[in-house]
Protein backbone atom coordinates (compact mmCIF):
# COMPACT_ATOMS: atom_id res chain seq x y z
CA UNK A 1 0.00 0.00 0.00
CA UNK A 2 1.30 3.46 -0.89
CA UNK A 3 1.07 5.65 2.20
CA UNK A 4 1.58 9.40 2.13
CA UNK A 5 4.84 10.76 3.52
CA UNK A 6 5.31 14.49 3.09
CA UNK A 7 8.31 16.27 4.64
CA UNK A 8 8.45 20.03 4.21
CA UNK A 9 10.85 22.59 5.65
CA UNK A 10 9.56 26.12 6.29
CA UNK A 11 12.63 28.33 6.64
CA UNK A 12 10.56 31.43 7.46
CA UNK A 13 9.25 29.84 10.67
CA UNK A 14 12.09 27.33 11.30
CA UNK A 15 9.50 24.55 11.30
CA UNK A 16 9.56 21.04 9.87
CA UNK A 17 6.12 19.83 8.73
CA UNK A 18 5.50 16.12 8.30
CA UNK A 19 2.32 14.41 7.15
CA UNK A 20 2.24 10.61 7.32
CA UNK A 21 -0.56 8.12 6.68
CA UNK A 22 -0.83 4.75 8.41
CA UNK A 23 -2.95 1.76 7.41
CA UNK A 24 -4.33 1.35 10.93
CA UNK A 25 -7.07 2.76 13.09
CA UNK A 26 -6.61 5.84 15.25
CA UNK A 27 -6.43 3.96 18.55
CA UNK A 28 -3.50 1.81 17.38
CA UNK A 29 -1.54 4.73 15.94
CA UNK A 30 -2.19 6.89 19.04
CA UNK A 31 -0.93 4.09 21.29
CA UNK A 32 2.14 3.61 19.08
CA UNK A 33 3.12 7.25 19.65
CA UNK A 34 2.23 7.45 23.36
CA UNK A 35 3.15 4.15 25.04
CA UNK A 36 6.81 3.46 25.75
CA UNK A 37 6.49 -0.31 25.43
CA UNK A 38 5.35 0.24 21.83
CA UNK A 39 7.69 3.16 21.02
CA UNK A 40 10.64 0.98 22.05
CA UNK A 41 9.63 -1.52 19.34
CA UNK A 42 9.65 0.82 16.34
CA UNK A 43 11.27 4.20 17.04
CA UNK A 44 14.70 4.69 15.48
CA UNK A 45 16.36 3.59 12.26
CA UNK A 46 17.31 -0.10 12.20
CA UNK A 47 19.47 -1.69 13.40
CA UNK A 48 19.30 0.88 16.22
CA UNK A 49 16.31 1.14 18.53
CA UNK A 50 14.99 3.37 21.26
CA UNK A 51 15.17 2.37 24.92
CA UNK A 52 12.95 4.23 27.35
CA UNK A 53 14.29 5.06 30.78
CA UNK A 54 11.23 7.00 31.91
CA UNK A 55 7.75 7.61 30.48
CA UNK A 56 4.98 9.59 32.15
CA UNK A 57 2.44 10.43 29.44
CA UNK A 58 0.50 13.29 31.02
CA UNK A 59 0.68 17.07 30.86
CA UNK A 60 3.78 17.95 32.88
CA UNK A 61 5.17 14.43 32.43
CA UNK A 62 8.10 13.40 30.30
CA UNK A 63 9.67 10.71 28.13
CA UNK A 64 13.41 10.13 28.57
CA UNK A 65 15.07 7.77 26.10
CA UNK A 66 18.30 6.84 24.34
CA UNK A 67 19.27 5.02 21.16
CA UNK A 68 20.66 1.50 21.62
CA UNK A 69 22.89 -0.40 19.19
CA UNK A 70 22.31 -3.96 17.93
CA UNK A 71 24.83 -5.02 20.60
CA UNK A 72 22.51 -3.48 23.24
CA UNK A 73 24.91 -0.62 23.97
CA UNK A 74 23.53 2.86 24.63
CA UNK A 75 24.67 5.60 22.29
CA UNK A 76 25.26 7.73 25.39
CA UNK A 77 23.02 10.40 23.85
CA UNK A 78 19.73 11.00 25.59
CA UNK A 79 16.60 12.77 24.41
CA UNK A 80 13.91 14.33 26.56
CA UNK A 81 10.32 15.03 25.50
CA UNK A 82 8.32 17.04 28.03
CA UNK A 83 4.55 16.79 27.56
CA UNK A 84 3.13 20.31 27.40
CA UNK A 85 -0.42 19.66 26.19
CA UNK A 86 -2.42 16.50 25.52
CA UNK A 87 -5.78 16.23 23.78
CA UNK A 88 -6.55 12.48 24.05
CA UNK A 89 -6.75 10.66 20.70
CA UNK A 90 -6.35 14.02 18.94
CA UNK A 91 -2.96 15.67 19.58
CA UNK A 92 -0.09 16.21 21.95
CA UNK A 93 2.66 18.79 22.13
CA UNK A 94 6.16 18.24 23.49
CA UNK A 95 9.18 20.36 24.29
CA UNK A 96 12.16 18.33 23.01
CA UNK A 97 15.81 18.62 23.97
CA UNK A 98 18.98 16.61 24.26
CA UNK A 99 19.86 15.72 27.84
CA UNK A 100 21.99 13.59 30.08
CA UNK A 101 20.70 10.24 31.36
CA UNK A 102 18.77 12.02 34.13
CA UNK A 103 16.98 14.46 31.83
CA UNK A 104 19.20 17.46 32.60
CA UNK A 105 19.70 19.69 29.53
CA UNK A 106 23.00 19.39 27.70
CA UNK A 107 25.02 22.31 26.46
CA UNK A 108 24.92 21.40 22.78
CA UNK A 109 24.37 23.01 19.39
CA UNK A 110 20.62 22.61 19.95
CA UNK A 111 18.45 24.35 22.49
CA UNK A 112 15.01 22.79 22.09
CA UNK A 113 12.12 22.31 19.72
CA UNK A 114 8.36 22.33 20.19
CA UNK A 115 6.58 19.48 18.44
CA UNK A 116 2.86 19.05 17.91
CA UNK A 117 1.60 15.63 16.78
CA UNK A 118 -1.99 15.71 15.48
CA UNK A 119 -3.95 12.52 14.72
CA UNK A 120 -6.97 12.15 12.45
CA UNK A 121 -8.94 9.07 11.42
CA UNK A 122 -9.64 8.96 7.68
CA UNK A 123 -11.58 5.81 6.85
CA UNK A 124 -9.34 2.81 7.43
CA UNK A 125 -6.27 5.02 7.69
CA UNK A 126 -4.92 7.41 10.28
CA UNK A 127 -3.14 10.59 9.27
CA UNK A 128 -0.52 12.06 11.59
CA UNK A 129 0.51 15.68 11.08
CA UNK A 130 3.65 16.78 12.86
CA UNK A 131 4.92 20.34 13.21
CA UNK A 132 8.43 20.57 14.73
CA UNK A 133 9.33 24.20 15.43
CA UNK A 134 13.02 24.65 16.07
CA UNK A 135 14.51 27.46 18.16
CA UNK A 136 16.20 29.00 15.10
CA UNK A 137 16.72 28.54 11.38
CA UNK A 138 20.36 27.57 12.04
CA UNK A 139 19.32 24.79 14.42
CA UNK A 140 16.69 23.54 11.98
CA UNK A 141 19.20 23.42 9.13
CA UNK A 142 21.69 21.51 11.34
CA UNK A 143 18.96 19.08 12.40
CA UNK A 144 17.99 18.38 8.79
CA UNK A 145 21.66 18.06 7.75
CA UNK A 146 22.17 15.41 10.48
CA UNK A 147 19.72 13.17 8.61
CA UNK A 148 16.48 13.86 10.46
CA UNK A 149 14.31 13.23 7.39
CA UNK A 150 15.98 9.91 6.58
CA UNK A 151 15.93 8.72 10.20
CA UNK A 152 12.31 9.75 10.63
CA UNK A 153 11.31 8.00 7.38
CA UNK A 154 13.06 4.81 8.54
CA UNK A 155 11.20 4.96 11.87
CA UNK A 156 7.89 5.37 10.06
CA UNK A 157 8.63 2.25 7.99
CA UNK A 158 9.34 0.40 11.25
CA UNK A 159 5.98 1.58 12.57
CA UNK A 160 4.26 0.38 9.38
CA UNK A 161 5.84 -3.04 9.94
CA UNK A 162 4.75 -3.08 13.59
CA UNK A 163 1.16 -2.14 12.65
CA UNK A 164 1.08 -4.83 9.92
CA UNK A 165 2.18 -7.39 12.52
CA UNK A 166 -0.75 -6.38 14.73
CA UNK A 167 -3.20 -6.60 11.83
CA UNK A 168 -2.07 -10.09 10.86
CA UNK A 169 -2.16 -11.37 14.46
CA UNK A 170 -5.88 -10.51 14.85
Amino acid sequence: MNLLFDFTVDKDTATIHITREFAADLDLVWDAFTKSEILDQWMGPKPWRVQTKEMDFREGGRWLYTMVSPENVSSGRWSLAEFVEIQPKSSFTTKNSFSDENGNPLDSNFTFSMTTNAFEAEGEKTVVRIAKKMASLTEMEQFVAMGYKEGFAASMENLDEYLRTLATSK
